[in-house]
């Protein structure tokens, strides 16, 4: 059989070959969501959650609409509580929406110089920077501000790791116990 995809024709000889592309794309999706549980811009467990849906698509599996109503209530709480946990931890600490603006650009610049170390080292001089720009003045409040969103920081990548990587265990333990299809 042949289908097309973005106009080109691609020749699917069988069924498990198919099945197989739709794993590899579920996969991929399922790395993508691990790597925007630490990159703010990729929505890390909704990514994950995508491919879990794409993984049902296959022929080998019947629809659980009750698994995937349950994990995708529960992306979408940690993808929302994701935007509040650092401003709680900032707040928590006495920071200021500037400390936590400054938290955010602060981790896409480390990122992009310093690498994966880039994400705490930016996230904290990035609060501290913004703390600083807001109230000179008080230096300490403004070094416990940026630990504030640094540990808020940390708490929300923890929760989205630790959602992510549960999806990942199901869907290697669903294609593992269906391995028998390809």
């Amino acid at each position: 059989s042949n289908i097309f995809i973005f106009g080109f024709c691609i020749h699917i000889a069988s069924k498990p070959r198919m099945d197989l592309i739709i794993v590899i794309f579920g996969f991929s999706l399922l790395l993508l969501g691990i790597i925007g549980s630490f990159v703010p811009v990729i929505p890390g467990p909704i990514s994950a959650w995508l491919g879990l849906l794409i993984l049902y698509q296959t022929s080998f599996l019947e629809v659980d609409f009750g698994f995937l109503a349950i994990t995708l209530v529960v992306a979408v709480v940690v993808f929302v509580l994701d935007y509040f946990i650092p401003m709680i931890g900032a707040k928590k600490f006495g920071g200021t929406k500037a400390g936590t603006l400054g938290s955010t650009f602060g981790l896409i610049i480390g990122i992009v110089f310093f690498g994966p170390l880039g994400i705490l080292v930016g996230t904290f001089g990035g609060a501290l920077i913004g703390e600083l720009i807001h109230d000179s003045n008080d230096k300490p409040k403004a070094f416990k501000a940026a630990i504030g969103s640094l540990v808020g920081f940390v708490t929300g990548v923890f929760l989205k790791f630790s959602v992510t990587l549960v999806f990942g265990y199901y869907f290697v333990k669903i294609v593992w116990d269906n391995r028998h299809y390809f």
